[in-house]
């Protein structure tokens, strides 16, 4: 039996919890773990991106589709600086991802080249757990707490391997020495549940309701029934933050969609005339959207304490998990349905589905963004998965993809930081090879690293049950990012440069298409799901559609700076609304 070394306990450990796959970019400072988990056989297995940031990105994204903790490899120096951008979308979306980075100390007075000072580095994005390995024994207790601080806080946490101590020869350890394995990892530690006397206090609010609005955030998953059910019974319209939109099937007739700046005028309008509002799992920080201070009574359902009252006055705070304390509140919420404020949000609601498809009808030069979105929607794979990157494609994803309940769908919520797309969506895929997988992505992210990604994607898809990754391109040539109604640049050097995405897929043996003539886009969508290989999607589509923000109800009255007065008039114009049965 060939001699252990650091290197092959490290690979243990993270066998032991359960990681399929570790993402990285090889270095001389992380190589003998590399090599270890090279004869590991594939458990776990490594994965090289083509760069350690995308590599961080994988982690998280694996992190956000699994449920499970990420893990990513890189060494010192620049190479970890890298990982940054990665765990701060990890710890910003509260997701647990685990970075193990190596350090080679070789110089003669314990300097090293590339030498950057670690702790400080990953001091704040890991801020819950930074550790440096100073022996191999010290390896299991050490990566189990690394692990176990993961799972519990949700967050990012990072190991420091030394590269001598991965080549250190170890012995065979005792069981004590290998510290103690949470039964579940990388699930919550413990059943939470609010205290009888705030659950009593929340039923009283929501039960006094007449116009009860339900926002809905990422900390809603595995409870969309109860969610269903509370607002059915309190005859409440419900809402989602960007984050919450996978939780719920769009499809309702009370779902008036995201709310925000990229959200719904429908989801703006609920807002406006609710007098109760419940958050269930969110953090959502489009708060100018909010109802107005003193407009309604709050109850906030959060796993983390420390959310709640943060982005918005509460009433009632109930911590716990999400799905066990509204199956706990529908026992104590009287069955009286509001069937007048339900009619009228679904009538708001229906307003704004109409208003989608004219805006994705409307003439543009050649394409219209929105309708590459919108034909998107009959044709998403009911078992897909999707992740969306940031720039104009977010505003386009949140009101005209409809996504039906079980299709998954990522993006980097709270950092907003583009590139991720790609990235997630390879993560998404190694984990679930026999399901579809959606990128949507614009232009600008593609020419960050997509294009060096789709060689991440040409290595791996023949190994894949159902090959298709399909990669949306919007190829709008807006340098700014953000598209948005703004007149293209007639300088050339003002614009982003024209790359062919289709043909680079193609010549990376995978499929392409490009489409630049609204009545083909149903028609490539097709193409691409129906390809026996990964496909880029290249629309070209006009910069100048605007954006449309819709307006935060009462917009007028936020200026206000008397708060009472301010909240006083609010419900003066809320209860003409209402008895109009519409929404302003």
């Amino acid at each position: 039996m060939a001699e252990r070394i650091g290197a092959d306990v490290v690979v243990d450990r993270l066998r032991a919890w359960r990681v399929p796959r570790a993402f990285g970019y090889p270095g001389e400072a992380i190589a003998p773990l590399v090599e270890a988990l090279d004869r590991a056989g594939g458990d776990p297995a490594f994965i090289p991106a083509r760069h350690e940031e995308t590599a961080s990105f994988m982690a998280t994204g694996h992190a956000k589709f699994t449920g499970g903790i990420g893990v990513c490899l890189a060494t010192q120096g620049p190479s970890a600086v890298q990982l940054l951008n990665g765990l701060y979308d990890a710890k910003l979306d509260s997701k647990p991802v685990v970075a193990i980075v190596g350090e080679d100390i070789s110089g003669p007075l314990g300097g090293a080249h590339q030498e950057i000072g670690l702790s400080r580095l990953f001091g704040d994005v890991c801020n819950q757990f930074v550790q440096y390995a100073r022996s191999a024994e010290q390896l299991p207790t050490l990566l189990d707490q690394a692990f176990r601080t993961a799972a519990a806080t949700r967050s990012p946490t990072c190991v420091v391997l030394p590269r001598h101590v991965q080549e250190t020869r170890v012995p065979d350890l005792q069981p004590q020495a290998a510290g103690v394995l949470s039964a579940t990892p990388g699930e919550p530690l413990a059943r939470v549940l609010p205290h009888e006397a705030d659950l009593a206090a929340a039923a009283q609010v929501l039960g006094s309701s007449q116009r009860t609005a339900i926002l809905v955030g990422q900390g809603g998953r595995d409870a969309a029934e109860e969610i269903i059910a509370l607002a059915d019974r309190l005859g409440a319209g419900v809402a989602t933050s960007l984050l919450g939109k996978p939780v719920l099937d769009e499809r309702l007739p009370f779902h008036t969609g995201v709310l925000g700046e990229v959200g719904t005028p429908a989801a703006a309008q609920l807002m406006g005339g609710c007098d109760t509002l419940l958050m269930i799992g969110t953090n959502d920080p489009w708060t100018g959207y909010f109802p107005m201070p003193g407009q309604v009574r709050t109850v906030q359902i959060d796993i983390d304490g420390r959310r709640i009252g943060t982005r918005y006055p509460v009433d009632v705070p109930l911590v716990g998990d999400a799905a066990e304390t509204v199956r706990a509140l529908l026992g104590r919420v009287p069955d009286r349905p509001n069937r007048q404020w339900r009619a009228t949000v679904e009538n708001s609601v229906d307003r704004w589905r109409m208003a989608a498809v004219e805006r994705a009808s409307a003439p543009a030069e050649p394409v219209n963004p929105q309708l590459v979105l919108q034909e998107l929607s009959n044709r998403l794979p009911r078992n897909g998965a999707v992740a969306v990157d940031v720039g104009s494609v977010i505003y386009w994803y949140a009101r005209h993809l409809e996504l039906p309940l079980g299709v998954n769908a990522q993006l980097c919520g709270t950092l907003g930081s583009m590139g991720c797309a790609l990235p997630y969506a390879v993560a998404a895929k190694l984990d679930a090879p026999d399901r579809p997988v959606i990128a949507l992505m614009g232009d600008g992210a593609m020419q960050l690293n997509g294009l060096a990604e789709l060689i991440t994607v040409s290595h791996h898809w023949q190994k894949w049950a159902d090959p298709r990754l399909v990669v949306l391109v919007l190829n709008n040539r807006d340098q700014s990012g953000m598209g948005g109604g703004r007149q293209p640049s007639s300088d050339p050097a003002a614009r982003r440069p024209d790359v062919p995405y289709a043909g680079w897929a193609r010549l990376l043996g995978l499929h392409g298409v490009r489409v630049d003539r609204p009545e083909l886009v149903g028609a490539a969508w097709d193409e691409a799901l129906a390809a026996d290989r990964p496909c880029v999607v290249e629309a070209v589509v006009d910069a100048a559609v605007s954006l449309s923000p819709p307006e935060p109800a009462f917009a007028d009255l936020r200026s206000v700076f008397d708060h009472g007065e301010a909240a006083r008039r609010v419900r003066e114009q809320v209860e003409v609304t209402v008895a109009a049965e519409d929404l302003v």
